[in-house]
């Protein structure tokens, strides 16, 4: 059996797409359906049933996929690693968002590259909607996203919990209660605060009154910028309240130099997903990156 049609086939098999897979594999796709049905034809069974939204995988394709996607990702790995010990090291290319990528995922993946065995690096930033289609296409090994993508392309793999925070520079406090006083149960003298975002929607403001008020925010953005680092800075010097990850303005909460507006007793959380292509786990350089970053994920709670 040829070892090309058998590439192709576990290529759609993940895609569910003869479309997809074609741009996976840089061929067109006449070439993929025709290299499909010549082995539909060697095996004398139909792999897919064609549908109007692409392709959904046979009993038999199923089984021959399980089968054969170990092995043909094992060859792949030789062929590109090759056999000299010597050779470079593999480059894992990571993509997230830039914040959460830049303050934690980065940190912990750099410590893979300082032994004899390490990997390297290379890190694209963007949202859930960019990542994962960039990691579908093939231009990205693993993806940090906060959508959990459907379909059997991709696999998901939950990798932590973070909490987020309403607050603000310590000269608001006093409009809200002041310091040390009971924080709101409400949004009652939050709504007159300007509000520092990362776009006009105001996603995280709006996601937390949802979580924690039951209402919407009736206060539009005065400082829009697109990174969580430049809104903890600009609510810093008191441009207005913000929500924010705890894992990024804890130290600036500890300094002083914001304070929790409220402290609701189930704060919201947004969960992080480790993200690859279906099979691609069997590379070590992927699957090492893949489980160092769930095991330095256990101690960031």
């Amino acid at each position: 059996m040829d070892l090309a049609l058998l590439r192709t086939f576990v290529t759609v098999h993940r895609a569910g797409s003869f479309t997809r897979a074609a741009a996976l594999l840089g061929l067109s796709q006449p070439a993929v359906t025709s290299q499909i049905r010549t082995l539909e034809r060697q095996l004398g069974r139909p792999l897919f049933l064609r549908q109007a939204r692409g392709v959904t995988p046979t009993t038999i394709g199923d089984e021959l996929a399980h089968k054969a996607a170990p092995h043909l990702d094992a060859l792949v790995e030789i062929t590109e690693t090759g056999l000299d010990e010597q050779s470079s090291p593999r480059t894992l290319h990571l993509a997230g968002p830039p914040e959460f990528t830049a303050e934690r995922a980065l940190p912990a993946l750099a410590t893979l590259t300082e032994d004899s065995q390490g990997i390297a690096l290379r890190a694209t930033f963007g949202n859930a909607d960019e990542t994962l289609e960039g990691l579908a296409a093939g231009h990205h090994d693993l993806a940090i996203s906060t959508a959990r993508p459907r379909g059997a392309l991709l696999t998901a793999t939950p990798l932590c919990d973070e909490e987020h925070v309403l607050v603000a520079a310590p000269r608001w406090a006093s409009r809200t209660g002041g310091p040390g006083t009971p924080r709101h149960t409400d949004a009652h003298g939050l709504e007159n605060l300007p509000v520092v975002e990362v776009h006009e929607s105001l996603p995280f403001v709006s996601r937390y009154w949802a979580s924690v008020f039951d209402s919407r925010p009736t206060a539009s953005g005065m400082v829009i910028v697109p990174d969580l680092r430049a809104v903890l800075a600009c609510t810093t010097t008191g441009a207005g309240l913000a929500v924010l990850p705890r894992y990024l303005c804890a130290a600036a909460l500890e300094r002083g130099d914001v304070v929790a507006l409220h402290e609701p007793a189930v704060p919201p959380l947004r969960t992080y997903f480790l993200v690859v292509r279906t099979g691609t786990l069997a590379m070590p350089h992927i699957a090492r990156a893949h489980e160092w970053l769930l095991r330095t994920a256990a101690d960031w709670g």
